[in-house]
């Protein structure tokens, strides 16, 4: 007989399990970025389309705003400058700071996510005015940023092309990784 679990197990699952997600945006959009120059960073690769350092610079800001102090204050902080955030840099000098401000602020969500009890997925927090639930709030992060990895991972293989090192199982490769997954376990 299946036991229930309990709504805090329930809770600490779903808290883990983003924790997991937002580990692996960052991490799938890092490997994407690391292929790129930073002359490659400022590739358009259409009139009104983003380039990494754009999509980039989106996301800082966006981390910033939505999870400095979460719980207490609206996700989108007076101080955030979202359209400035669509702005080209100039240049390629601008990338290495920029590469500092993405690692700065992935650990204002991670050490959020790690300070978060399951009680507080149903507490009520606000992103420009509306409420939602921690809960929701999150989801929507992590749908937001999931969208956003995937820009990044496009770009870096239309720069690339043949070069691009895949970041997962390489095409035609399927089974040989399905063998190897079943010969480790």
């Amino acid at each position: 007989m299946h036991k229930p679990s309990s709504p805090d197990a329930v809770g600490a699952a779903l808290l883990a399990s983003f924790r997991h997600n937002f580990q692996q945006y960052k991490a799938l959009s890092d490997r994407a970025l690391a292929q790129l120059s930073e002359a490659e960073w400022l590739y358009r690769p259409a009139p009104g389309s983003n380039s990494a350092a754009v999509i980039v610079q989106h996301m800082v800001g966006n981390l910033r705003s939505r999870f400095t102090d979460f719980l207490t204050t609206d996700g989108e902080k007076p101080s955030r400058q979202r359209d400035q955030e669509f702005a080209e840099p100039q240049d390629a000098t601008a990338i290495p700071a920029l590469k500092q401000a993405w690692e700065a602020a992935w650990p204002i969500l991670f050490y959020l996510l790690e300070s978060l009890q399951p009680e507080d997925l149903l507490r009520t927090v606000t992103i420009r005015g509306e409420a939602h639930t921690v809960l929701a709030a999150i989801q929507r992060q992590a749908t937001h940023y999931a969208y956003h990895a995937g820009q990044l991972v496009l770009l870096a293989k239309l720069i690339r092309g043949e070069a691009f090192q895949s970041l997962s199982i390489p095409r035609g490769q399927s089974e040989q990784f399905n063998q190897q997954m079943t010969s480790a376990r």
